[in-house]
């Protein structure tokens, strides 16, 4: 049986997702042609991964390091075409040629490129959680219009698809007989750290995740378990249940990755090793199964399966995003803004890990609540959100 070669653009293509993406398409080269390859700042990376799988085009951010990679491309005589700045993002998302769109742009910067290529009718791999964190109800409305097909990649809500029968697609969950949708999560490098100790918590600290090989910002947000409460809400509008019916599990292990409980009490669980490249490949191959490069599951080599409930006094971050999900409108988009400010003011040693949540929650007191209209007010609400968060990270340093 003959395959048809799928041509893919991946945003974020130097981050952990875009590189293990690369992995499973070096793995699989007669499925699958590299149309684009996007990047914030790694050069150096982003020039190997354009010799190695020679993509129409490349993309960057922005003008700073533009001019080097151009004449590295020069050097090599590379017939890449360079491209920059966020309209041409979307262009390449969104392009005629591109058949699937890995959206893997860690936060707020992926949220238009990602939409472009919804409205485009692409199959998009979501890893980007905040694309759907700050504009869910628009987000998905664009879906269902397009007609595009929308394959989570976060393990957790990969897990959870593979987990639904296949007519939940066409006919949605609450035909399904589910009860409730179970997450889980390792509980981060903390999880056992006394609180009177958080203050003292160092960055490279909060980036030592025990299980997940991930970019800086999303180990803190795994550490703070803000990463739980983003997809606490992505799970909402990606599978439209409601917070309640979100439960969230403390799993240290890492091996069930999340869980469906349905009405008659049955539970079906997703289980593997934890690495990427599974829910990457499930995606991409999406409804066959393709080799990942992942070692089975060694039951012998499993000592045990833990799980407990997560405390909101170790986890405020949790506390407030179920909260923020709950007061719906522009609240997540306030929280998300809110977030990457103060993990970003963490990460350069501004504020204090304790912080963290008390910009976050300071931010969502003083800014104002709205129902989202369109993607303007989201963005206007992302902009006021990043500037208050900024001069209360700015109060705090200068304590």
């Amino acid at each position: 049986m003959s395959i048809q070669r799928q041509s893919i653009c991946i945003l974020g293509a130097t981050g952990s997702i875009g590189t293990n993406t690369l992995d499973v398409i070096r793995r699989h080269p007669e499925r699958y042609h590299v149309f684009a390859l996007t990047a914030n700042q790694n050069i150096d990376l982003l020039f190997k991964q354009c010799l190695e799988f020679e993509p129409e085009y490349a993309v960057l951010t922005s003008e700073e390091h533009a001019e080097l990679l151009q004449a590295k491309f020069n050097a090599e005589n590379i017939s890449t075409k360079l491209l920059i700045g966020i309209e041409e993002l979307a262009w390449v998302a969104s392009h005629k040629d591109v058949d699937t769109v890995m959206a893997a742009i860690v936060g707020a910067a992926g949220l238009i490129p990602t939409l472009a290529a919804v409205k485009a009718s692409k199959k998009v791999l979501l890893a980007n959680k905040e694309a759907l964190v700050m504009s869910g109800a628009i987000f998905m409305q664009a879906v269902s219009e397009s007609g595009a097909t929308l394959l989570p990649i976060d393990s957790e809500h990969n897990a959870i698809f593979q987990c639904l029968p296949e007519h939940f697609v066409s006919q949605g969950i609450q035909s399904c007989g589910i009860h409730s949708i179970v997450l889980t999560g390792s509980g981060g490098p903390f999880l056992k750290k006394p609180l009177a100790e958080f203050p003292m918590i160092s960055p490279d600290e909060a980036c030592a995740h025990p299980n997940w090989s991930m970019g800086r910002k999303i180990s803190v947000d795994s550490a703070t378990m803000m990463n739980k409460g983003l997809e606490l809400i992505e799970a909402c509008w990606l599978f439209d249940v409601q917070p309640e019916q979100v439960e969230v599990i403390l799993h240290p292990q890492s091996i069930i990755h999340s869980m469906v409980r349905y009405q008659d009490g049955s539970v079906l669980a997703q289980m593997g090793n934890p690495d990427m490249r599974t829910p990457i490949a499930h995606a991409m191959a999406f409804p066959e199964r393709i080799s990942a490069g992942v070692e089975p599951l060694d039951f012998m080599q499993i000592s045990q399966l833990t799980f407990e409930q997560p405390s909101y006094e170790r986890y405020p971050c949790l506390k407030l995003a179920k909260e923020a999900m709950t007061e719906g409108g522009n609240t997540p988009a306030r929280l998300n803004a809110a977030n990457e400010v103060a993990v970003a003011a963490f990460l350069d040693e501004k504020i204090n890990f304790d912080q963290i949540a008390s910009v976050i929650q300071q931010t969502l007191t003083e800014t104002e609540y709205a129902g989202v209209v369109d993607l303007k007010s989201v963005l206007a609400a992302d902009r006021v959100a990043r500037e208050h968060a900024q001069q209360i990270v700015e109060a705090l340093s200068t304590d």
